[in-house]
């Protein structure tokens, strides 16, 4: 009897799709443990950080599912008008256990008044990813910012870390194929990044992803333009 070959794409995005709900219940439960009024202040801040890396294993794993259904054209895109404040604070809010526990000055600049045309859950998770990125690598702040720039949406978030590599800058021309993951950085959050501000278009714009370090390895900008 003759077998269909397994189809190990379709399998992989099975299996991270449940794996995302399982890690969902862990998130709530980490939360849930941070509650607790017994626990000491090293306690709470390992508690942060255990949601933190858990976070990013479900983002890393998010990230995988959407580039595999953009991949098959099946990636479901929802544009409609948001409030751009209430997506910031829902950023700050993804990760409010480490900023708890850890000394890191946030500043979030963006009018009451802004609004913005996109698709609320995967700009979220963009944005999100790099804002994970800053709190790794800054010193001690980061800045969000959201604003009109030339007919556009532009958001930006900065740190005043180390800044980003040199090969990592020009990403609007770099080929995604040479990305080395034993440089430290696989490169996939910046393909997802790309490939989802690319997905938002309007007549003939579309939205991009800029990278940019700050004079003297002062800092890092990340650049998200939508139209």
């Amino acid at each position: 009897m003759k077998h269909e070959p397994l189809d190990f794409s379709t399998i992989l995005a099975t299996s991270i799709h449940d794996m995302k709900n399982s890690l969902a219940m862990v998130l709530q439960s980490i939360e849930d443990l941070d509650l607790a009024d017994n626990l000491t202040t090293q306690q709470h801040k390992s508690v942060a950080n255990f949601h933190y890396q858990t976070s990013r294993i479900n983002s890393t794993l998010m990230q995988l599912l959407a580039l595999y259904r953009e991949d098959h054209n099946e990636l479901p895109i929802h544009i409609e008008e948001n409030s751009v404040k209430a997506l910031l604070i829902d950023v700050l809010d993804r990760n409010r256990l480490y900023l708890n526990s850890h000394h890191i000055k946030i500043k979030v600049n963006v009018e009451d008044t802004l609004y913005g045309y996109y698709d609320t859950d995967l700009i979220t998770y963009l944005l999100s990813d790099v804002f994970v990125n800053a709190l790794r690598h800054t010193k001690d702040t980061v800045i969000l910012t959201a604003k009109q720039y030339n007919g556009l949406l532009k958001f930006t978030i900065e740190d005043n870390g180390e800044g980003y590599p040199d090969y990592m800058l020009n990403i609007n021309d770099l080929d995604f194929s040479e990305f080395n993951p034993i440089k430290g950085r696989s490169g996939l959050g910046l393909i997802f990044a790309k490939k989802i501000a690319e997905a938002h278009r309007l007549n003939n714009t579309k939205g991009a992803i800029n990278l940019t370090n700050k004079p003297d390895k002062s800092g890092s900008v990340f650049t998200l333009l939508l139209p």
